[in-house]
């Protein structure tokens, strides 16, 4: 992986392609590169690096070219180098491939293909898929890819150039994402919606184990096996400015403060307060259904997981139903036990989450009723799933995720209500969840209004080498976060635990060089948690709570504290995780990090 865009059209090719690239920068890259056709050459060049190496690379040389395609690379087999980036060559310098995923039988090909005297110039497994296309290739570029593909095993979303065939482009997918755009006497073909969103809001999604023909005048769609396929497009209410920074330093931080409007969004439309539950009608169940599920798998990765664990304490306390929450790397391997009554939830922002998207298909194979919790309308999520929840948080473009964590939680607290109100929740408590979520919005803007004293609170830890985040029930899983946050983007080691459990190990890291954030929120166990406090302090540690406004005990206690709203506890995740988010913010952009692009992650992982 990561970043694929192709452009056959009218126009010049190498402005669009690069300003491709430019979009799905925030996805995580280490190397770029671009092949075209032009003039009777295929004219390509690849550096490891940034976009603007590239450009650089590019400054001076005029193309007129209107057919090509580029690529940014996360590093999956060999370093990140000239020679690894993509596209790759084959032996004739003819055909040129970009390729997102990993070939698992690649040594057995490799070895083949050597045989068949093809050279290797990489270390990557990519370089295959072009020597395959290669050694099959008898005029017919689409063939020759279906072929290649067939002999493949492992995940791929490929783009393919052949200069004996300037007016094709050839596209195929399986496990990792292909959208197709269509313009006028333009065709589009991107591994994200927003590499193309500029261009075009005409699109399709290709599935796996298929094949696209791409041309200027549009795109036929058929099987690896060579079956047909008819493909609507459909119409995108995203908008380029979603894409943009609006005039902030970050991605991260517009995504931060953002979330007044996305949790409002997850929110629309769904809270029926005459009757004390919430409207979801895309979970495609009906009320028996619904009122039979026994069991709930919650199936997600990192942030993901951590909104999954919270669903779990909200699902588990207010609609007393068994909810186990796993990570979708290990659930796929572990032959879960399915049962009658059984609904395994997915939960993924860019519904595109290789490990995630694995597990839902384990649990349909196992008889389990499916269900998605995603961001991206039309991701492969989305449409495997049996029916689901879209989250309506925008595109996220920061690699550390914010404001979809925020409405996960939010979707899950609505499906909380809506089973709690099936079994023995009353119509009034259900009125009184409901206004506690839709008054979040609101808390959240004002908790906003707080920035610029959390940034002076990260000025003060921010060289800080270790930090501990504590919090109890429905916070544990917040401190879990809050800790993934500081890690991902400031580079500083961060564990969240259990408060309780801080005394059971983590205890004997503590001393004053060891900053502990301690969510202390009012909340039926703020007494345990002041106690935990305590023996922080008799250890000489250093202690940022997280505190309900009003709370003057609290100060005495600690050597600084960050006030929130007053709510009640069903819905303090909303509210408690944002000044963890400001706080890594602001630490990252302290310590020079490069917050939208964390060195070593990418945005969307689609291998294993």
């Amino acid at each position: 992986m990561c970043g694929i865009v192709g452009y056959i059209g009218k126009q010049e090719a190498v402005p669009i392609l690069i300003e491709g690239l430019k979009r799905l920068e925030y996805r995580g890259y280490d190397s770029a590169g671009i092949a075209i056709l032009e003039n009777g050459c295929l004219h390509f060049e690849k550096t490891a690096g940034k976009i603007a190496v590239l450009e650089e690379q590019l400054k001076g040389k005029i193309f007129r070219a209107t057919t090509g395609i580029a690529h940014t690379r996360w590093a999956t087999h060999g370093v990140p180098n000239d020679l690894n980036a993509h596209p790759h060559l084959d032996c004739t310098g003819k055909i040129a491939v970009v390729h997102n995923g990993i070939i698992e039988n690649f040594r057995g090909l490799k070895g083949f293909l050597e045989k068949r005297g093809h050279i290797f110039k990489s270390d990557t497994d990519t370089e295959i898929i072009c020597h395959l296309v290669e050694e099959y290739y008898d005029g017919n570029i689409v063939e020759a890819v279906r072929t290649a593909m067939s002999q493949v095993t492992g995940t791929y979303g490929i783009a393919v150039l052949s200069l004996d065939e300037p007016g094709v482009v050839v596209a195929a997918r399986h496990g990792s994402p292909l959208v197709i755009g269509q313009g006028d006497g333009e065709t589009f073909v991107a591994s994200d919606l927003s590499a193309i969103l500029g261009h075009t809001k005409r699109v399709a999604y290709l599935e796996d184990m298929e094949l696209a023909k791409i041309t200027t005048d549009g795109f036929e769609i058929s099987t690896i096996e060579n079956v047909p396929v008819t493909r609507e497009l459909q119409e995108i209410s995203w908008t380029l400015d979603m894409i943009e920074k609006g005039g902030y330093q970050h991605f991260m931080i517009k995504e931060i403060f953002e979330q007044p409007v996305t949790i409002r969004n997850a929110l629309r439309g769904r809270l029926n307060f005459n009757e004390g539950t919430s409207r979801l009608n895309g979970l495609n169940l009906q009320f028996d259904e619904l009122r039979h599920i026994n069991r709930i798998i919650i199936t997600a990765c990192g942030t993901s997981w951590h909104a999954g664990l919270i669903g779990e304490y909200l699902i588990e306390e207010y609609a007393r139903i068994p909810v186990e929450v796993e990570y979708a790397s290990e659930f796929r391997y572990r032959s879960p036990i399915i049962n009658d009554g059984t609904v395994v939830f997915a939960v993924s922002q860019s519904g595109e989450t290789a490990d995630t998207l694995a597990a839902l298909r384990e649990a349909k194979r196992k008889g389990a009723t499916v269900l998605g919790i995603c961001n991206v309308v039309g991701s492969t999520i989305a449409r495997d799933s049996d029916g689901g929840v879209y989250i309506h948080a925008g595109p996220e473009i920061g690699v550390a995720s914010t404001k979809a964590f925020t409405s996960q939680i939010a979707v899950l607290s609505l499906i909380t209500i809506l089973l709690a109100r099936m079994r023995n929740m009353s119509t009034d408590e259900g009125v009184r969840l409901l206004e506690a979520l839709n008054n979040v919005p609101e808390q959240a803007e004002a908790l906003l209004e707080k920035d610029k004293e959390i940034k002076e609170l990260a000025a003060k830890y921010s060289s800080a080498e270790n930090f501990l985040y504590l919090g109890r029930g429905l916070n544990f899983p917040v401190a879990l976060e809050g800790a993934l946050k500081l890690k991902e983007i400031s580079y500083i080691h961060a564990e969240g635990y259990p408060a309780a459990e801080m005394k059971h190990g983590p205890i004997a890291l503590i001393d004053d060089r060891m900053p502990v954030v301690v969510i202390a929120v009012k909340d039926a166990v703020y007494d345990k948690v002041i106690s935990n406090i305590e023996e922080i302090r008799a250890r000489r540690g250093r202690v940022i709570a997280i505190a309900t406004e009003g709370d003057i005990r609290i100060r005495y206690l600690v050597d600084d504290v960050i006030y929130v709203p007053h709510t009640i506890p069903f819905v303090s995740p909303l509210i408690n995780i944002i000044p963890l988010q400001l706080l890594a913010y602001h630490m990252a952009v302290m310590r020079g990090c490069p917050v939208d692009q964390p060195r070593n992650l990418a945005k969307s992982v689609t291998v294993e």
